[in-house]
């Protein structure tokens, strides 16, 4: 089989072609800051959450 070469144009092309248009930039203004409102699990955190506690109780729903 023979190898292929494009021009940086034919490979913008197939790009696009493939991918289509990126989206618009987030305008800094649209951007809002996030704040974790729980603590990250650590080592100290061993078994599970307690969601997966509550899920897994006997009868619960």
């Amino acid at each position: 089989m023979a190898e292929e070469h494009f021009t940086d144009t034919e490979l913008a092309f197939l790009r696009h072609a493939r991918f289509g248009e990126l989206p618009a930039p987030v305008r800094p203004e649209d951007r809002v800051e996030l704040e974790e409102t729980e603590a990250p699990r650590t080592w100290l955190d061993i078994g599970p959450s307690r969601e997966q506690q509550r899920a897994l109780q006997p009868g619960a729903s």
